[in-house]
């Protein structure tokens, strides 16, 4: 738990844009030094001088968190500047939807590369410090937060591979939180699940390496692109609220962080058809002609 921030450095990847840029708009208020990372040159270079004329202390970093040499450059920079950080906020992602089958392997090492290798490079090379930190000091707090989704505790359809990132990014920060547990009593840890919040996640192909690019993506993935565009975009929660919500559970020590707090319903169901060993609860339960039209175009396309 973190009571004062003023003063305290926080990393937050996917710095340029939703989450990120936000957390690091309340970071700057509170006076904490900002380490900002973002794949994004452009959105990466607003946000820095956003945070300097706010008058914040910035370490800003162009990184692709699913490169391990940049994350590696990241963290020495991180220490050489600012020592160990109080607060970790694994944020970058991407969004990549279609039919399971249909994705290459470039969808996967893409989305798997940024939403799960990101987070697991922030954990494993962020966390020795901050413990080592903890055990010079014993008024040192810390906190590490992880992005997962909604996505993270569902798995609802044409999304597989962002499914599968996402619960593997929920499965991480349980594991974190527990080992923490184990060792410290001063460094905590939180996993974001957000529902339908406008962030710009949506348009995440912009950043697409061109070695993991694919020609053309297939009927299943473009309406996939749609649907999603539609709920990303005509979500009522902003991305501001959301990061203050980060901020709060950092404070207390809150574990999950959910944006839609009434979302919990359909995980309560999912995890009763676990229990009962019923097959899975059709998603689309209280809203069929939302997965009636999924159903007619996907078998559209199929014919």
């Amino acid at each position: 738990m973190i009571k004062d921030f003023a003063g305290k450095t926080a990393v937050l990847t996917g710095a340029g844009s939703g989450f990120g840029l936000e957390c690091a708009r309340i970071g700057a208020r509170l006076g904490m030094k900002l380490v900002l990372a973002d794949v994004q040159q452009d959105a990466l270079d607003r946000a820095a001088a956003e945070m300097k004329a706010a008058g914040a202390d910035v370490l800003a970093q162009q990184v692709d968190v699913s490169d391990v040499a940049q994350m590696e450059h990241l963290a020495r920079r991180v220490e050489e500047r600012f020592g160990a950080p109080h607060l970790v906020f694994n944020n970058a992602g991407v969004g990549a939807g279609g039919l399971v089958w249909e994705n290459t392997v470039q969808d996967w090492q893409w989305v798997l590369g940024v939403n799960l290798w990101g987070v697991i490079h922030g954990v494993r090379l962020f966390t020795p410090m901050m413990l080592e930190a903890a055990q010079k000091d014993p008024d040192y707090r810390g906190h590490i937060v992880n992005t997962a989704s909604m996505a993270g505790l569902l798995n609802p359809p044409n999304m597989g591979i962002y499914n599968v990132s996402k619960h593997a990014v929920v499965s991480l920060s349980e594991t974190l939180y527990q080992d923490l547990a184990l060792v410290t009593d001063q460094v905590g840890a939180s996993v974001l699940c957000p529902f339908f919040v406008p962030t710009g996640i949506h348009q995440s192909e912009r950043n697409r390496p061109h070695q993991l690019a694919v020609a053309q993506p297939t009927r299943s993935q473009l309406i996939g692109q749609a649907m999603s565009d539609k709920a990303v975009s005509s979500g009522k929660v902003t991305a501001a609220e959301v990061a203050q919500k980060v901020f709060d559970a950092a404070s207390v020590g809150q574990f999950y962080i959910y944006s839609h707090p009434k979302a919990i319903a359909s995980v309560q169901t999912r995890l009763e058809d676990i229990l009962q060993a019923h097959n899975p609860t059709d998603p689309f339960a209280h809203k069929p002609e939302l997965g009636e039209e999924l159903r007619r175009a996907l078998r559209a396309a199929a014919g």
